[in-house]
């Protein structure tokens, strides 16, 4: 059965870190692009990050750009998005995803699977 679970998130002040890991089962993580997602009260689900296949690009929406890493680790079946400096607008919901092949999209419908999400609030 396919899953993919995030963990990792939590409450942090702001100019804190939080390191999200994204595990999957089910399939070949190393046939996927992987994507983060994120959705915050009110607002549609954004792309934030995503990491080609092994060895491949990544790629990063500007307002996380410098803060945020993304990396994966195919014989761990996990992806991590290491968040740092976080900012109050950084509070949402992240979700992770898989898209089939080997380049990554910020394209919300290029996502076949998806993770049931986990919290992250940044407050002082």
């Amino acid at each position: 059965q396919l899953q993919i679970v995030e963990s990792g998130g939590g409450l942090v002040q702001p100019g804190g870190s939080l390191r999200l890991s994204c595990a999957v089962s089910g399939f070949t993580l190393a046939d996927y692009a992987m994507g983060w997602f994120r959705q915050a009260p009110g607002k549609e689900r954004a792309w934030i990050s995503c990491i080609s296949g092994s060895g491949g690009p990544t790629n990063y929406a500007d307002s996380v750009k410098g803060r945020f890493t993304i990396s994966r680790d195919d014989a761990k079946n996990t992806v991590y998005l290491q968040m740092d400096n976080l900012k109050l607008e950084d509070t949402a919901v992240y979700y992770c995803a898989a898209d089939y092949g080997y380049y990554c999209s910020g394209s919300f419908y290029e996502y076949e699977y998806w993770g049931q999400g986990t919290q992250v609030t940044v407050s002082s």
